[in-house]
């Protein structure tokens, strides 16, 4: 849905394929990272998030459950955990694709397509057949897309899994409030908690990796693995959902094939440690979006759709790995229990806790744009200008310069790029070119050299 929106932002058509004749009930997700937050704030979305109860929460733990505090002068404007379940942040993001203009069909599944020079020809369930320019595959980690387009999806496959779920308990709140901090000494991946409307969200390992994880565990199975993990099942019932996840961590080595691309957990799988997975897939998108947008209007310079691996599989592949840390401190043995002593001494320093939060919530990242400007590749936060908010002026979704000169000029690109002539005491830079995605792709003041880096990035001049 982030991906239809960003489409429509350059008045692309777009039909999203949704095999669910529903939305799901299940909730995997419970919130939104610092990166994430920008995004919706960049696109006008962040008060329509808060006004359907997204909350602003500065609450550490979120390396390796490492409980310190939240970390200093982090480079946002925006230095928070939103929290919100996922199906409101999809509700959400669904109402404004469709607000944009995106056609959504439930009920339909992608069985099947070929491709050519000139598109895509789709097969669906029914035996009917779509034609489009590209086609992406955003369905997850069994994605049908990335398995019918042959890419590998190299990396290690579930281990462990856990079970999961939101359900009512008889037991009281004390009582299992006791209980879990009891089980939580000698096992993180264990937990019963308060959720509200008098019902818990349920983790607990499985006791064997299941052949089908679609296929939802029994409420005896979790009141089994309860007694086995903390000598009681808190007497739970009622299931409002279940399900199970895995712990295998796959990174795809491709994320285009021609006119096909992956996006989100179709492109990489990991455990949920830190809340980096629907994170990483709402960014991929943002960075996708307007990429295709460009290379369908025709305007795209050379390269500029295949950036979108470039740039974003090493972030991915830093994710993995930060979540493979990670599960290396959550271990119980002696040796990565003796690492997570060190790394708690360590994280009492602010610079070792905000670089590790940082990269978990996606603010650190830096793409490769070459030798520069220290802002070259990296996401501008939002700044104030003297006529308002950095991110107020991007909801469009076009490049902007900020000018604090007063004598550059986009002539050639004003149907690309919007040229705002405003100063910000925040702002170490004459001024910057800035990306659809808000990261800086260039800094400076000269005009020979803004044009140049208008051309690399948005084309030639109309």
């Amino acid at each position: 849905m982030m991906l239809a929106s960003e489409l429509r932002l350059h008045d692309v058509p777009v039909l999203v394929l949704e095999k669910e004749t529903e939305p799901t009930k299940v909730i995997r997700a419970l919130g939104m990272h610092v990166r994430s937050a920008e995004i919706m704030d960049q696109r006008g979305l962040l008060e329509r998030f808060i006004e359907n109860g997204g909350k602003k929460h500065q609450i550490g733990g979120y390396f390796a459950g490492i409980n310190k505090p939240w970390p200093e002068r982090m480079d946002t404007a925006h230095s928070y955990v939103f929290g919100l379940a996922q199906s409101v942040i999809d509700r959400l993001l669904s109402e404004h694709a469709v607000e944009l203009g995106a056609e959504v069909r439930r009920g339909t599944e992608l069985v099947g397509f070929s491709q050519d020079k000139q598109g895509v020809t789709v097969e669906l369930t029914d035996g009917t057949q779509l034609r489009t320019r590209y086609l992406v595959g955003c369905d997850g980690g069994r994605s049908t897309v990335r398995k019918l387009l042959g890419v590998d999806f190299p990396g290690e496959p579930a281990s462990m899994e856990w079970l999961l779920g939101e359900m009512q308990l008889t037991a009281p709140q004390d009582e299992v409030a006791t209980m879990v901090a009891e089980v939580r000494k000698t096992q993180h991946w264990y937990g019963v908690w308060p959720i509200g409307d008098g019902s818990y969200r349920v983790i607990v390992p499985a006791e064997t990796v299941a052949e089908d994880r679609t296929v939802p565990p029994s409420l005896d199975e979790i009141k089994r693995q309860l007694n086995v993990f903390g000598g009681s099942d808190f007497g739970v019932h009622s299931p409002r959902w279940l399900s199970r996840f895995g712990d295998a961590t796959r990174l795809a080595d491709r994320y285009r094939v021609d006119r096909v691309l992956l996006a989100g957990d179709a492109a990489h799988v990991h455990p949920p440690i830190g809340g980096q997975g629907l994170n990483l897939g709402v960014q991929d998108a943002f960075n996708l979006g307007w990429k295709l947008a460009a290379q369908i209007r025709g305007w795209a310079p050379e390269g500029l759709l295949d950036s979108y691996y470039d740039e974003r599989h090493p972030v991915a592949a830093g994710v993995l790995d930060n979540v493979r840390a990670q599960a290396e401190l959550m271990s119980f043995k002696p040796g990565p229990q003796a690492l997570r002593r060190l790394m708690t001494e360590l994280m009492d320093f602010d610079e070792v806790n905000r670089l590790l939060i940082e990269r978990v919530t996606a603010i650190s990242v830096r793409y490769d744009f070459g030798d520069g400007h220290p802002l070259l590749g990296r996401r501008l936060k939002d700044i104030a200008l003297k006529r308002g908010r950095l991110y107020e002026l991007m909801h469009a979704g076009r490049g902007l310069l900020i000018d604090q000169t007063g004598r550059l000029s986009v002539t050639g690109w004003t149907d690309r790029v919007a040229h705002v002539v405003d100063v910000s005491e925040e702002l170490d830079a004459p001024a910057v070119l800035l990306r659809p995605d808000g990261h800086v792709a260039w800094a400076g003041e000269d005009q020979a050299d803004l044009v140049s880096h208008l051309s690399q990035w948005f084309g030639m001049a109309s």
